[in-house]
């Protein structure tokens, strides 16, 4: 099978799609994440080009990292997040603006679907009712059927190539009719038992319901009970999914706040953090990531990378020369970092290790990579 290119990709950006249906409160939600101003009014469609948000990922580490060192700068890893068009039935075939939502979150590693969970006489629903789950249904539909339309295609495509003989197409026709079975029985990609081979080759498809994903439970701050999230809490066990609850109106007042204030207002929302920040760590979870550290006088920076990166694969983070290049790693814990105070008594103390290409990177590793071109 074809090898995935989704690592190339992933070196450029996190993506996290915010997709609904229209007036659900995606854009209300991107405002109060990213502190932007875009538009957010009470009519379909309103978000038509999906907006994007880089997000700076929120990680006290970093910022203690920042007190030893002093450096000239910090940077922190971020995520884009991408505010895509509502979605209405028949947007597989190209209703509303069904086309254009379905390209924008195929460029996405994974999505946030809000739903509604309140109700509210003045804001139209646009199919007239209150029902996370029928709601669920049709944007599910949608996307199970836009998908199985690509793999068909695929599928005729590499059919008339089965006489060559060659065994790769043989097994990639196999790989796409056991996908296209399950998607026929509404089962999403992403349920579909696959081994690591058939896995590589489902990243080259960019199939929507392969994608993980969230629900957003976007709620009215002075409701004490919701029935609704009940309802949407059960529904996302059966999809292997989960549900974040958001205020998303009520985070949007969070941004001209003081952190005290802040901290005062999230205690009465009975959340510990913003909304932010539980989201952007759901979509670490999700794509299987955590950060790595480099620090030094001149900068202190995270990076992104999966789990179970080599030390290799983690320098071609920083560029593609470290990785080829590649002779050695120095590495600090940062619990080791912090104890010692910076990176000169780790040394003196014998926390400092050499390693090598097959080390497998952990999570807060302070990292001083070696290398040659």
């Amino acid at each position: 099978m074809v090898a995935s290119n989704e690592q190339t990709s992933f070196k450029m950006s996190i993506k996290c799609g915010i997709v609904g249906l229209p007036n659900v409160g995606k854009s209300t939600l991107f405002n109060a994440l990213t502190s932007q101003k875009i538009d957010a009014e009470n009519f379909p469609f309103c978000t038509i080009e999906p907006n994007i948000a880089r997000v700076n990922i929120p990680d006290e580490r970093l910022n203690k990292l920042s007190q030893i060192n002093k450096p000239e700068k910090t940077i922190p890893s971020f995520m884009e997040f991408v505010d895509i068009a509502g979605l209405v039935k028949g947007a597989h075939s190209g209703e509303g603006l069904g086309n254009k939502f379905l390209s924008h979150i195929r460029e996405t590693q994974c999505f946030a679907h809000v739903i509604r969970c309140f109700e509210d006489p003045n804001i139209i629903h646009v199919e007239g009712k209150i029902s996370p789950i029928e709601d669920i249904e049709t944007i599910e539909t949608e996307l199970i059927l836009s998908d199985l339309e690509m793999v068909e295609k695929k599928l005729e495509r590499l059919s008339k190539q089965l006489r060559s003989g060659d065994k790769s197409i043989e097994a990639e026709c196999k790989f796409l009719e056991k996908i296209y079975r399950n998607l026929s029985d509404s089962r999403p990609a992403k349920l579909v038992d696959i081994n690591n081979e058939e896995q590589e080759f489902m990243k080259t498809l960019q199939l929507v319901t392969a994608k993980p994903f969230v629900y957003i439970a976007n709620l009215h701050e002075n409701e004490a009970k919701n029935i609704f999230v009940d309802e949407l809490e059960e529904h996302a066990k059966k999809v292997d999914s989960s549900v974040i609850r958001v205020y998303a109106k009520a985070e949007g007042e969070l941004v001209d706040l003081e952190e005290e204030e802040k901290q005062e207002y999230l205690a009465l929302l009975g959340q510990d953090e913003p909304a932010l920040d539980t989201i952007i760590k759901k979509g670490y979870e999700m794509l299987n990531l955590f950060s790595y550290f480099t620090a030094g006088p001149k900068e202190v920076r995270a990076w992104a990378v999966r789990n179970g990166s080599t030390a290799p694969e983690a320098a071609g983070k920083i560029h593609t020369d470290f990785q080829k290049g590649f002779i050695k790693a120095e590495i600090i814990s940062y619990a080791d970092y912090i104890e010692c105070g910076g990176e000169n008594a780790a040394k003196e103390k014998g926390k400092l290790r050499v390693e090598g290409k097959d080390y497998i990177v952990k999570d807060g590793d302070i990292i001083h990579f070696k290398f040659n071109v």
